[in-house]
């Protein structure tokens, strides 16, 4: 990769944000960033090549911050959204259940054998887009209470399920970097609880803000890649490590500063170069020739997203139940493990993504819906 390369990253990034700011069709910042990626990548001007190792390692970064992100927005220690907790896992194990049968018939259809990785993909949810569309929604709204953990729940459960769904012969090896990176996150929560009772944490910060140090994203970030290594090691995607990581620090208490400098460094650089990549690794001319992928990955996002709205028929709103469908993550790991592997076959990656693309689409529709609920029902 050359720094002409990077300008041009840096540059089509921007439509993203300019995608987003028109009224009438406004996209979300993630969806340009990844139509962008497409025009300028394998389907289209091939100006960029996603399988150059420092573009491919830059976006491995930033897929892992983004999930590193997306993990310290879920409001842990907010009591409201633990009194949600036993509602919102009711609904994410009903929508799991669910996605089993599901998935199992759609890879008998199409004859792929791959039901279980369908199933994961059906019932996955996204908290790194559910949580930006719901930016100024109020957490203590009753049914964002009880939506945020149902999200939250379904993203950690599939992120841990799908390496055992993609290879089962690896389960094993899978279960355990899964569960090391868990208990790695475990310690870092405690730590970082000793350090903000002990009160060396509000020293540290003091000294960090006045000396201008950046400390505590210096901690966050050796924290992030060492547990990132683990997942690495362990043949686990990284996204893994970035929500641990992520949660363990909502968990202890972000720093209001500390949020603005990932914010920064995230949403600034990493988290386009991220989305410009994956656009840019996705052919679309394949499906030309696999005419069969475009209805799978049709019929992905279509099952992903009526599976979701069940809970709605039990008094969910349904714009609500509509938003949990957003996936993304879970796809994009399950398409980049699945090929590394040669465990998928042609144009089945494309599907999932394409997948993907239709639950994120239907994100984007009823985010303002949700918006408006919130107004009503805030407690």
């Amino acid at each position: 990769m050359t720094f002409a390369q990077l300008a041009l990253i840096c540059a089509v990034g921007l439509f993203g944000p300019l995608l987003s700011l028109p009224r009438r069709f406004r996209l979300p910042v993630v969806i340009g960033e990844l139509l962008v990626g497409i025009v300028v990548g394998r389907t289209g001007f091939r100006l960029l090549d996603a399988h150059d190792t420092t573009f491919s390692f830059l976006a491995e970064i930033g897929f892992a911050l983004v999930m590193f992100v997306a993990g310290s927005h879920v409001p842990v220690r907010d009591s409201a959204l633990r009194a949600g907790l036993k509602v919102g896992a009711a609904r994410a194990v009903v929508i799991g259940v669910l996605a089993v049968p599901v998935g199992l018939g759609i890879a008998r259809l199409f004859d792929t054998g791959h039901g279980g990785i369908y199933a994961v993909l059906i019932a996955s949810s996204s908290a790194s887009l559910v949580l930006p569309a719901l930016e100024d929604v109020s957490t203590r709204a009753t049914e964002i209470v009880r939506m945020l953990p149902q999200v939250a729940i379904a993203d950690a459960a599939c992120i841990v399920a799908l390496p055992l769904a993609l290879d089962p012969s690896r389960a094993g090896r899978s279960a355990f970097g899964a569960l090391a990176v868990i208990a790695c996150g475990a310690v870092l929560f405690l730590g970082l609880r000793w350090l903000v009772g002990s009160g060396r944490q509000r020293r540290i910060h003091r000294v960090s803000e006045t000396h201008d140090l950046a400390i505590e994203l210096r901690f966050s970030l050796t924290v992030l890649f060492a547990l990132a290594a683990v997942a690495a090691a362990t043949h686990v995607s990284v996204m893994l490590a970035g929500f641990v990581v992520g949660l363990a620090v909502s968990g202890a208490g972000e720093p209001h500063r500390l949020a603005k400098q990932l914010f920064a460094l995230t949403d600034g650089f990493f988290a386009p170069v991220f989305f410009v990549w994956l656009g840019a690794s996705l052919d679309l001319r394949e499906l030309s020739t696999h005419p069969d992928a475009i209805v799978l990955g049709v019929v992905l996002g279509v099952a992903a997203c009526i599976v979701h709205l069940v809970p709605a028929v039990a008094g969910q709103p349904w714009p609500v139940a509509a938003i949990t469908c957003a996936q993304l993550g879970v796809p994009v790991a399950a398409a980049a493990l699945g090929t590394s592997l040669d465990l998928l076959r042609p144009g089945e990656a494309t599907a999932m993504l394409l997948g993907a693309m239709v639950t994120v689409s239907v994100t984007a529709f009823v985010a303002p819906r949700v918006h408006r609920i919130d107004a009503r029902s805030a407690t």
